[in-house]
C-alpha cells in the first residue's frame, strides 16, 4: 500500500491499516454533523468500530482489484488522522479515469491540508496508477471544496443537476476534471 508525502508537506497520505479503525471512527463521529452537510446520509451502523474495520478491509480488497484507492490524511508532526481522500469508480480500458472524493476534520479546514492531499493523490493517480483523467464533484454551496479543486488545477465542466441525494434532497454538483497532461507536462 502506498504512502505519499514530500519533504515540503505538513501532511502525508497512506492507505488505511486496521490499526486506523478507531481514529477513523473518531473522525466520523467528531465531524458527523459537518460531514452530513455535503454528503449522503449514513445509517447508524456506519458509526461503529466494526463497520470501520470492514470498510478498511474492503478498501484493501478494492485497492488490490484496481477499483478504489482509499487514503487517510495524516499530520506529519503528530501522525493524527485528520481526513480521508479516495480515488474511486476506477475505470480502465479506453477511459482510464476515476472519481475523487475527500473530507477533512472541520478543525483543520482553511490550513491548506486538503490542497496538499489532493496534490499527493493526483500524483499517485497519474504516476503510480496510470490514470488519464480524474473527475470530482462538489456542491456549489461548498466554497472551500470548490476552491481546493480549482487550486489543484481542476477545470469546471458544468453543473450536474440533481446529481447526489443529500439529506433527502437531490442536489446539484459542480463537476470538475483534471487530465494527466494538465499536470505531467
Amino acid at each position: 500500500m502506498e504512502c505519499m508525502n514530500d519533504k515540503n508537506s505538513t501532511i502525508y497520505i497512506r492507505a488505511y491499516e486496521p490499526s486506523d479503525a478507531e481514529a477513523l471512527l473518531a473522525l466520523h463521529l467528531n465531524n458527523r454533523e459537518f460531514f452530513q452537510t455535503y454528503n449522503p446520509a449514513r445509517d447508524e451502523a456506519f458509526y461503529t468500530l466494526e463497520t470501520q474495520l470492514a470498510n478498511i478491509g474492503n478498501g484493501k480488497d478494492e485497492w488490490n482489484q484496481d477499483k478504489r484507492y482509499p487514503f487517510g490524511i495524516f499530520l506529519k508532526e503528530t501522525g493524527e488522522l485528520i481526513g480521508d481522500i479516495s480515488l474511486f469508480e476506477v475505470k480502465r480500458g479506453p477511459l482510464q479515469k476515476c472519481m475523487l472524493g475527500y473530507s477533512l476534520d472541520q478543525r483543520h479546514n482553511g490550513k491548506g491540508y486538503m490542497s496538499e492531499a489532493v496534490r499527493l493523490v493526483v500524483e499517485f493517480a497519474f504516476k503510480e496508477a496510470g490514470l488519464h483523467r480524474i473527475e470530482a464533484g462538489a456542491s456549489p454551496r461548498n466554497a472551500g471544496s470548490l476552491r481546493v479543486l480549482e487550486k489543484a488545477g481542476f477545470r469546471s465542466e458544468g453543473l450536474a443537476r440533481k446529481n447526489v441525494k443529500i439529506n433527502g434532497i437531490w442536489e446539484d454538483h459542480q463537476m470538475y476534471s483534471l487530465l494527466d497532461e494538465d499536470v505531467l507536462k
